[in-house]
């Protein structure tokens, strides 16, 4: 009898497991990309030289020593990343979402530190959208985790999501932000209200040594949508709160510098019978408040409030006749002008991680993978996003200050092959202290995409950089040295 009601409770255990797995529909999407790529150059120095290496201080900066950089060789290798996307649909109109980064790696290559001071991440993986570091990405990472819930008064969703991604490609870096979103639908109206939490810095069990409850970063959205027969229309609104300035704006933390900001970002997307035109601006207009001594942060006076105002723009058109198409890009980020000292016009905005216009200049995968290509420069004496589109201090992605011109065509010989050829030129929109030059220079792209499924593709890519005498920095005398790359990238999606 004992056993009889051992086996009943078994089976009841197991009807009862079953059935609440039942109730969850499980979804899954996503893509896995193996790479190879060979780059003849990684630093645009022809010859070897010495550099000041300087660091903030409170009455501006200080020499601490000397650097060298040396004329980098070439690379060449594989590499892959696995982005899956799992939803669990608990009951119609209710899901819980989640996206994890998995494996993404060069293979057989060496892996990435762990941890630097303060827990930070010695690497981090923002050019793949994560919050996670490089060394969680070679493992797995989960960038996204949150609830989905379709309401009778709108959409909601609340936890780790997309965020930083909005109208065109451009100036688009998605990132996963904790935060809640609330978007209604009204026929062809779509609004938005976002918050997210970029930084908190507040004591907690892992950060049990923080004074620093108050260095945040938080962000405020209202945006809204048109969608109409021909294409679509929206604005954004954002203010940008950045108590935790130092982490990204290069403000010493010890002077609690703060940030207040509001961005604002129409576009427009539409057709006009073979021809596609989109295009988007985004402005920005704050202040860095100086509440201590303060570091000198782009050339700016010491100890003094500073005013930002920055611009970018974008427009881009393409006529498609089927088996041939034409297209052109123009694009624009200001620059900070050294001549004043009490305004920042540069370094707080860019094209984006997410806008990849060049096979070399400015495109990410060469970035995260190969790392940044240096010219000539003054070390830290040189602002990150000023220092060109491809080195210097910076990681080499999102376009900086500079005008940026491309010409494209492209053919379709069979249904599924595309080939597409592309000239591009950039020049810095102002030059950094001291700088002799502003030409970044012309690049020459040429890649084949074939279909081979509906889900499967292959590419190959080729790319030939003229380097610009940018790169020179301060003296004419440094000698700039020409770059090319070479592609391929097999893409599963799911």
């Amino acid at each position: 009898m004992k056993r009889f009601w051992l086996v009943m409770l078994s089976l009841g255990l197991v009807l009862a497991f079953s059935a609440s797995a039942f109730a969850v529909d499980v979804k899954f999407s996503g893509d896995f990309t193996i790479g190879g790529m060979y780059l003849d150059k990684t630093t645009l120095n022809k010859d070897p030289f010495a550099y000041l290496v300087v660091a903030p201080s409170t009455t501006g900066t200080h020499i601490v020593g000397l650097g060298t950089q040396t004329v980098g060789p070439s690379t060449a290798f594989y590499y892959q990343r696995l982005r899956l996307r799992t939803d669990f649909v608990v009951s119609p109109g209710l899901s819980f979402v989640t996206r994890a980064d998995i494996m993404s790696r060069v293979w057989g290559g060496q892996r990435s530190s762990q941890m630097g001071p303060y827990g930070q991440p010695l690497s981090g993986s923002a050019v793949y959208a994560s919050p996670g570091s490089t060394y969680e990405s070679e493992n797995i990472v989960f960038d996204w985790a949150y609830i989905n819930y379709v309401s009778p008064i709108g959409l909601f969703m609340i936890g780790y999501q997309n965020d930083n991604a909005w109208g065109t490609v451009f100036g688009d870096s998605a990132v996963a932000y904790p935060g809640i979103e609330y978007i209604l639908p009204l026929g062809q109206f779509v609004l938005i209200a976002k918050y997210s939490k970029g930084d908190d810095g507040s004591r907690t069990a892992i950060n049990a040594g923080s004074g620093n409850a108050d260095f945040d970063q938080d962000q405020y959205v209202l945006a809204g949508m048109y969608k109409f027969k021909q294409g679509e229309v929206g604005m954004l609104v954002k203010y940008l709160r950045a108590a935790e300035a130092t982490n990204y704006m290069l403000i010493n933390r010890n002077n609690n510098d703060m940030i207040s900001a509001w961005i604002f970002a129409p576009y427009t997307k539409f057709k006009v019978g073979p021809v596609a035109i989109q295009a988007e601006v985004n402005y920005l207009n704050g202040k860095i408040k100086k509440e201590g001594a303060g570091a000198i942060v782009q050339g700016e006076l010491a100890g003094q409030d500073v005013d930002i105002q920055a611009l970018a723009a974008f427009v881009d058109a393409t006529a498609d006749f089927n088996m041939f198409y034409v297209g052109g890009t123009l694009a624009y980020v200001s620059g900070d002008d050294p001549g004043t000292p009490d305004k920042s016009e540069g370094a707080f905005l860019n094209g984006g991680t997410d806008w990849n216009p060049c096979l070399i200049m400015w495109n990410n995968d060469r970035t995260y993978w190969a790392g940044a290509m240096p010219g000539y420069s003054l070390a830290n004496l040189i602002p990150a996003t000023q220092d060109g589109p491809m080195g210097g201090n910076n990681s080499g992605i999102g376009q900086p200050g500079a005008w940026f011109f491309q010409g494209r065509a492209g053919v379709r010989p069979v249904t599924n092959l595309d080939i597409m050829a592309s000239v591009s030129y950039a020049n810095a929109d102002k030059k950094p202290i001291l700088w002799l030059y502003n030409d970044f220079g012309w690049e020459a792209d040429l890649t084949a995409t074939y279909k081979i499924t509906n889900n499967l593709s292959y590419m190959l890519g080729g790319a030939y950089l003229w380097t610009g005498k940018f790169y020179k920095g301060i003296s004419d005398a440094n000698n700039v040295t020409d770059n090319y790359m070479v592609i391929n990238k097999l893409t599963l999606t799911f």
